[in-house]
Formats: C-alpha cells, structure tokens, sequence
C-alpha cells in the first residue's frame, strides 16, 4: 500500500449554524507565539512518563521544550489554541493561566491548551499542587516548576494576542499506511491513519502557521533516558518548520492516542533518540506533502463551546495493583486518598471549529477507535470534513476506554479511574459541546 494516500482537502467553510455565535463566515487575523519552556537544569525538574524514574531529575537537555500560541481572531470573537511539550496538564494549571489573565479579558471557553505527552518532557504530577503524596514513583510537586509553567503559558498567549495578521486557513487530511504506529493494547485492532494538517498563510499565500495532529504516543526513550527532549513531536515540528520555511511556526496536537504506539522507521539506528529523530522527521515529509495541496480561503467560520461532565464516581480497576499501580508506587491503603486528592469530580470537554476544521479537546486520553467513533458523530452534526481529537485537553483526568475493554483490563484499564461510564459520559459532553459549532 502506498505510504500516504491523499483523500479529502478543503477550503474550511463551515456548513452548520452554532447557538452561540453568529453563522456567517468571517474574515481572519492570527497572531502566534513561542516560548522556551525547558526547566533550567538547577531546578532539578523532573521528567514524565514513567514512575521507575522515581523522580529522578533530568541529566540535561537533548532538545528544548516549547509552548506555542496561535490566537485567531474573527469579528468580535478570539481563540488560543496553545500546545506544548509536556506529559499533562492537572487540573490547577489551566485556572491558574487565567486568574493571571483575567485582566487581557480572556475567558474560559476561549482557551484551549494541548500537551503533547511526551514522555522526556514536563512531569504532570511535579505541577500538580494536590500532589501532597511524597511518592517518588508518582512524581513530587515542585512549586517552582508549577510556577515556571503557569508564567510561561500567560507569556505565550499574551505574545501571541498582541498581534494581527490578516490570514488565509484551510485544513486537509491524509491517511498513513499501518507501518507508522501500531495498537499496543492488541496488534491486530484498530489503528487511526490519519494525519490531519491545517494550513494558516497571510493573504498573499505566505506560510504563516501549521497545526499537524496525529495520534501516536510519543514513547521511543525509556525510563533509562534522562534528557529533556520534545520527543517525535519536536523533531516533526523543527523539520516541518524548516521544509515550510518563511520563518513559519508548526504546532503539533496530539489525538485519541490511549491505545497507540509508534513504529520505528526502518534504519532508524540503535538508540532511541535515533528513532525518535527519524520518526519525526519522516513525519514531517508526509505532513508537508499534505500541506502542499492545500488551498487557503480568506474567510473561515470560528466557533467554539465548552461543555461540563460531571464525572462518574472515582474508582480502580481490580488490574491497578498489578499494573498501574505497581509502577507508581501506589497501595490499596492510600488509594482512596489518592483519587480523592487528585482525580477530581467534573471536567470539561472543550470544541473549536475553525472552517472546516473541529477539534473536540478531550481531557485525557482517548482509545483510537473510540475517538474514530465519535469524530464520525461530530462530523454529520457540523458538516466538517476534518474532525479530530484534541487529546490530553487542558487537563488529564485519566485514560478512557469503551466500556467493554475497561472490563477486558490490562494497563489502560488500570490507570482509568471512574470505572466504565467513562468514555459515555465524556462522548455525551462532547456530542453536547458540538451541537455550539
């Protein structure tokens, strides 16, 4: 099968009307930013992704961490869409970026912060104030980290709201063949193929900005790997940078990736920061190719919601001892205070459109073929042609799984903590949430 296989590119004029805005398509401005975020190396910051570090301090940096801020403005209406190199987000992160905002004017539903889960990047438990477990395994809270994120991500969006471009937007998808990811949960179940990338140009067609999104975990380096690296996504975004060129900026979003791992492209090299590398950049060829096709307009329907769900009651899965569990250092004894703690009882689940882009910004992360599933509903509610994930959005609360493999157990099921009404009751927020765009 051919590696890439073209199949729908679109201008990104919306078809559906939202309650809370008006319908018609609108002329847009943009205004993006960047910010170093790599913790210095004297505050002993701690990396993500697995709990046999026992926080463990990183040894240095292999390539620097970022966030990034691309502001959309149309009419009377303004987004941020911010993604950044980090394992998660807790819960505390994203009200305390507003508290620090609330003079710029910026609201809740106007904001929507992406990590993207890599595992030699920020630990998600070092910038948790709940966190009050000194568990190494867990990871330790880390107030100066904690303020280090929040500072930097104000910085980002203000940056970013203080410009305006006159732009151009258009989105297009392609589909990778089975070599570039696997599922980890079971080899021979559903894998998402598609790479998804919105293009932003000034008027004159000049790159602007690029928001790739693909759904894989980014997990090459081991818990034996120490340095802060962007993992794949930052080799995807440097490369992809460099082929757009125009001094351009490529944000990356991850998607429904619970349940999928990457492959290594051949020849890679023995270690993994060579598989990282040459997965990223192997990424990049394909998602500039894509962009490549894609026709811009100069007007695009924006709309966004944000919807809340009550959770269901927090709970472990009979496997969490054995496997979750075990990893993080965590006993039936302190469990309860754990998920009373740190798993808290509402989310939110966040939508934007921006023309014939939606994304659904789900706050943990999502099993494939559940996402697929209901990137398909959203798709015939709205009319839009690209419809994906916003995977680990603004907050994690856990994974999710359909009902039927939360009961098959394993690792994901472990780490899922409210049981298996979670993946309904985020799919009718979400069904909610689309019904605004």
């Amino acid at each position: 099968m051919a590696r890439w296989m073209l199949i729908v590119l679109s201008a990104g004029l919306a078809l559906a009307g939202g309650a809370a805005f008006t319908d018609s398509v609108e002329a847009i401005q943009v205004g993006m930013a960047r910010i170093d975020i790599t913790p210095p190396i004297d505050m002993k910051a701690t990396l993500g992704g697995y709990g046999e570090r026992m926080s463990r301090p990183a040894s240095g940096v292999h390539d620097r961490l970022f966030a990034k801020a691309l502001v959309v403005n149309s009419a009377d209406k303004k987004f941020a869409l911010v993604t950044l190199d980090a394992l998660g987000l807790p819960p505390a992160v994203k009200p305390a970026v507003l508290e620090k905002l609330a003079g710029d004017g910026w609201k809740e539903e106007e904001i929507l912060l992406l990590p993207s889960h890599s595992h030699t990047s920020i630990e998600m438990n070092a910038i948790n104030p709940k966190n009050v477990f000194p568990i190494p395994n867990l990871g330790i809270y880390q107030p100066a980290l904690f303020d280090l994120v929040v500072g930097k991500l104000v910085e980002v969006i203000r940056a970013a709201g203080s410009q305006r471009v006159d732009a151009r937007i258009g989105t297009g998808s392609v589909l990778l063949d089975g070599e570039w990811k696997r599922n980890r949960r079971d080899g021979n179940s559903f894998i998402d193929p598609t790479l998804t990338v919105t293009r932003i140009d000034t008027l004159d067609g000049k790159p602007l900005a690029v928001l790739v999104h693909w759904a894989t975990h980014p997990t090459f380096m081991t818990a034996s790997d120490m340095m802060f690296s962007g993992g794949w996504p930052g080799h995807l975004q440097r490369n992809l940078e460099a082929l757009v060129g125009n001094n351009s900026m490529v944000l990356f979003s991850n998607g429904a990736e619970g349940d999928q791992s990457p492959r290594a492209r051949p020849d890679s090299g023995p270690s993994n920061w060579e598989k990282a590398e040459r997965y990223g950049r192997e990424l990049a060829l394909q998602a500039y190719k894509a962009w490549n096709s894609i026709k811009t307009e100069p007007t695009c329907r924006m709309a966004f919601t944000l919807e809340k769900a009550d959770l269901p009651p927090r709970c472990w899965h009979p496997d969490f001892m054995a496997t979750g569990g075990a990893e993080y250092g965590l006993r039936e004894n302190i469990m309860n205070a754990v998920l009373e703690e740190m798993a808290p009882a509402s989310t939110r689940v966040a939508a934007l459109r921006l023309g014939d882009l939606v994304m659904i910004g789900i706050p943990g992360e999502l099993a494939a073929e559940r996402g697929k599933n209901l990137c398909d509903q959203v798709a015939q509610k709205t009319g839009a042609s690209h419809v994906v994930i916003g995977g680990l959005a603004n907050e994690w609360v856990s994974y999710i799984l359909a009902p039927e493999e939360y009961q098959r157990g394993g690792y994901e099921a472990s780490v899922s903590f409210y049981g298996p009404k979670l993946e309904p009751t985020l799919q009718a927020a979400a069904l909610k949430a689309a019904e605004g765009l």
